[in-house]
């Protein structure tokens, strides 16, 4: 069985999220912090195991921990290692706030991670300050610095693009990566339900900026099978890349090769999506081929494209419940 939808796109990419909670509040997230709304009922190693053996025999080759922050988990060690057991999965990778990043760097690569994308929306310690609400931007690039120095190969700097505190400090991102082999990302801000106004005010377009970097001599990649959304470019000159996440762009959701479970257990076939699917029946011992069933029933449900044109943002409150 091959996970395939309606408009023939192919599926190979899961993120999966491992909680809800977050411990930073950024201004475009969760500027209140995390409000806990029920009791917690996350999913445990046991169902996390359950989930990616049925992905995996779907043809998913690669699962991405979000959050949340994931590394909120105590147990986020043991599920990296546990996915790195499972026969069909040839990348595990992980975004993450690097809160906790230098303490922990030797850690997640000992236990298999493959790729690591931290979430730096400012390289000034006081902008990063006031978007996050912490004090934590020299750690974090401490932290960048010894899971690469411990033999982690794919970094990536995810930086949402806004209009107050960083469209002005574009170069500063691009020659980050100058000496780095890392990848710096820039993600264009998202409407979700409840930061209209924020979006109103802080949205940048994208196309401007990758403008400027073609007048520089940067030149565009080819996507790869397991890739995510990003348009990647790169520069002779630089030992490091630069990525693009679009997603007002036009023919943006053709390319699409990802599914999302959230923390819970439900299948959320868009980002922006109406409704998750409860797969949760089906991570019991035993229930793969009827987990396989149920998903493959339900691409058939995934829509060629999102709504957020027309300012439909689906039932995604704010990206930490799904992880973006």
């Amino acid at each position: 069985m091959a996970l395939m939808d309606s408009f023939n796109r192919r599926f190979k990419y899961l993120r999966l999220s491992v909680t809800e909670a977050c411990n930073f509040r950024c201004s475009y997230c969760l500027p209140n912090g995390y409000q806990k709304t029920a009791p917690h009922s996350f999913l445990s190693l046991e169902e996390i195991k359950a989930m990616a053996i049925g992905m995996a025999g779907l043809g998913v080759k690669k699962i991405r921990i979000t959050g949340g922050e994931p590394t909120l988990r105590k147990d986020i060690i043991d599920i990296i290692k546990t996915l790195k057991t499972i026969d069909g999965i040839e990348t595990v990778a992980m975004t993450s706030n690097g809160y906790k990043l230098e303490q922990d760097a030797q850690a997640y690569v000992d236990a298999g991670l493959d790729a690591l994308n931290i979430s730096i929306d400012s390289l000034q310690a006081d902008v990063f300050a006031a978007i996050t609400q912490h004090d934590k931007l020299p750690s974090i690039l401490r932290g960048i610095e010894a899971v690469h120095r411990y033999g982690l190969k794919t970094i990536k700097i995810n930086t949402v693009l806004m209009q107050q505190w960083n469209a002005n400090a574009i170069d500063q991102f691009i020659n980050f990566v100058k000496d780095k082999p890392y990848s710096t990302r820039f993600i264009e801000l998202m409407e979700t339900g409840d930061n209209a106004a924020f979006f109103k005010e802080q949205h940048v377009d994208p196309l401007s900026v990758i403008e400027h970097l073609q007048q520089k001599g940067w030149v565009e990649e080819v996507r790869q099978e397991t890739g995510g959304p990003a348009r990647n470019f790169r520069h002779p000159n630089y030992q490091g890349t630069v990525g693009f996440i679009t997603p007002y762009a036009k023919n943006f959701c053709a390319s699409c090769n990802r599914l999302r479970v959230s923390a819970k257990g439900g299948l959320q076939l868009c980002l922006f999506g109406d409704q998750d699917y409860n797969l949760r029946p089906y991570l019991l011992e035993g229930e793969t081929q009827a987990l396989q069933a149920k998903i493959c029933s339900l691409m058939g449900l995934k829509t060629e494209s999102h709504q957020l044109h027309q300012g439909y943002t689906g039932k995604t409150s704010h990206l930490a419940s799904i992880g973006g």
